[in-house]
């Protein structure tokens, strides 16, 4: 019979990387199984028709404009970069002039951006007909 070593240091980090791996192909079959047995069976004719290429699709149900999306992703951007300040903010004394500079020139980038976003207007409202 064979004895395994269990003594290494990464004897552990092994085990538990085998175990993670078998729980995340079990959740995934799981999740596959469970939306095949759950999914709606409609055949709804819109839903069945061919897109980007073949005959046009005679009904638009939600005409959403790209002014959200937009909006939102500028929202993301800001908002992510104004996240990186509070490291700063947190170590301003450590970080002396060096730091200072440095997050002003972030600043500054930040509000060339937003100042070239609203000189194109994309955080004006557009009324959509």
């Amino acid at each position: 019979m064979e004895h395994y070593n269990t003594a290494n240091p990464y004897f552990g980090v092994f085990v538990l990387f085998v175990l993670t791996f078998g729980a995340f192909y079990a959740t995934t079959v799981i999740a596959r199984l469970a939306s095949r047995a759950l999914a709606a069976k409609d055949t709804e004719k819109l839903k069945m028709t061919v897109y980007e290429c073949g005959p046009e699709v005679t009904k638009q149900p939600n005409r959403i404009s790209t002014q959200f999306y937009l909006f939102a992703l500028l929202f993301l951007l800001f908002d992510v970069e104004i996240v990186f300040m509070f490291p700063w903010a947190i170590d301003f004394k450590l970080l002396g002039w060096f730091g200072f500079v440095e997050m002003m020139m972030f600043i500054l980038l930040l509000a060339i951006g937003f100042v070239y976003a609203w000189k194109k207007g994309a955080l004006e409202w557009h009324n959509i007909k």
